[in-house]
């Protein structure tokens, strides 16, 4: 039996990836090339090539977990975000372009070349806390997890990206009793325990996705204890799914903050809403 090419092998992936995945061709040029040692541009000057058998199977394994609903990322063991490349695992969530929103709106509250103090709750792979520290190095940055095998992929992560970033293991504000910071940000679970977007993130942590039972409960928990933790006119910053705008804003307000924003993500929807602590 004659071994495919790359080019081959890539059209096959494809095809069999097709019912499953939003980008078929994509995935199956990402997993090959990481498989290879390759970048993926490398596959075109490559097509003709031969995929020798150990290749040949392993890959296959691959497009079988893609096919079931693996994310490509956990496949790869890393993605992008905010232009900076980010070891993720089945521990952590794969961090989502609309998080960016995030940190493009963190990144204006505060003077990038002072000496600011900044919590993440809920770190993950350290994406926002490791992107703010990427654009600011004199921010202070403590980020927080429950979990210490995510804890271990953000400290990983800030290694490799050769930045600076102090963990800590806990639930939100246990790990930082009597300290304030000029800045909390977090994206936390934010979806009901009945969603039925979790049926297409079974792969990824539930415990870092569902709230409880109506999705607000991890936020207004944060939003609760935030003031404690907050300096004079700090601020807080929050991801939440695209329904919960107005009550994540309600909840700001009735804890006493001020200046209260909503900011849609690239497909137009309510994905981030901040406040500054007024009330001391």
């Amino acid at each position: 039996m004659t071994t495919p090419t790359i080019a081959e092998a890539v059209k096959h992936a494809e095809l069999i990836l097709e019912p499953h995945s939003d980008s078929p061709r994509l995935d199956a040029e990402l997993l090959l090339a990481t498989l290879l040692g390759l970048p993926r541009s490398a596959l075109i000057a490559h097509a003709n090539e031969a995929v020798d058998l150990h290749h040949e199977n392993a890959y296959a394994e691959l497009i079988a977990k893609r096919a079931g609903g693996i994310p490509i990322a956990y496949l790869t063991g890393s993605r992008e975000f905010w232009s900076l490349p980010f070891k993720v695992s089945p521990a952590v969530l794969v961090p989502r372009p609309e998080t960016e929103i995030l940190v493009e709106h963190a990144l204006a509250l505060l003077p990038r070349d002072a000496h600011c103090s900044v919590l993440d709750l809920g770190t993950g792979s350290g994406a926002i806390a490791l992107s703010l520290a990427h654009e600011c190095p004199r921010w202070a940055i403590t980020a927080v997890d429950i979990s210490p095998a995510a804890l271990v992929v953000a400290a990983q992560n800030a290694k490799t990206l050769q930045l600076t970033l102090e963990c800590r293991l806990g639930s939100w504000f246990e790990p930082v009793p009597g300290e304030r910071f000029h800045l909390i940000v977090a994206n936390p679970p934010y979806l009901a325990a009945n969603d039925p977007a979790l049926a297409a993130l079974c792969a990824e942590p539930a415990a870092a996705l569902i709230a409880g039972p109506t999705g607000l409960e991890a936020l207004s928990a944060i939003i609760a204890q935030a003031p404690a933790h907050l300096c004079a006119r700090g601020w807080l910053a929050l991801e939440h799914g695209i329904t919960q705008a107005p009550d994540v804003a309600q909840l700001l307000q009735q804890r006493g903050f001020d200046s209260i924003r909503t900011y849609s993500d690239f497909s137009g929807r309510p994905r981030v809403t901040l406040g500054v602590h007024t009330q001391h």
